[in-house]
């Protein structure tokens, strides 16, 4: 039986409110990015605990992720140090092409998701992290990803397995 590869979780977040959405031209909140040991996906719903917990049928972005790799790169590129918190995803990882994900299903410990698309930058990130930030993350905004079987992730190595195109997400392009 084959090895199954392994990425790393380096850090989980949720928040219980939004600090941007819907605040344009009002300022920012601060409910912040509280650190957890671990988070519990539930499938349809989103992390247990999260502003974006049951927030639609079928929401796109029940749980996000951004590499590390990107957010030592954006430090470096502004020649700051980069608290990846400030970039409110949900998920710190190392070892994943996180665009190669979008529209594919995959295993990440015991759960499974589906990349359902970028998770892009908005103009607030030149307040929240940086100026520069904004344009600097096009493309590199970390993935936006459905749950289809909950689980409870927890930093440290994890296996996985791309389990290939989401035929949900292609009939629905």
């Amino acid at each position: 039986m084959p090895h199954a590869p392994t990425i790393e979780i380096l850090a989980l977040w949720l928040s219980p409110g939004h600090d941007f959405k819907g605040r344009h031209g009002r300022g920012r909140l601060d409910h912040g990015m509280q650190p957890v040991p671990a988070v519990e996906c539930h499938a349809g719903l989103g992390l247990k605990g999260d502003r974006y917990y049951g927030h639609a049928e079928n929401f796109k972005g029940q749980v996000t992720f951004f590499d590390a790799a990107v957010a030592e790169a954006l430090g470096q590129e502004l020649n700051i140090s980069v608290d990846p918190a400030h970039l409110r995803r949900n998920i710190l990882v190392r070892g994943l092409d996180l665009n190669g994900l979008i529209g594919r299903r995959f295993r990440l410990g015991g759960g499974e998701f589906s990349g359902s698309e970028e998770c892009r930058p908005c103009y607030w990130m030149d307040e929240a992290v940086a100026p520069g930030a904004f344009e600097w993350l096009k493309g590199r905004g970390g993935l936006r990803c459905r749950i289809h079987k909950s689980t409870t992730l927890n930093t440290g190595l994890q296996s996985f397995f791309d389990l290939g195109e989401d035929e949900a997400l292609q009939h629905h392009a």
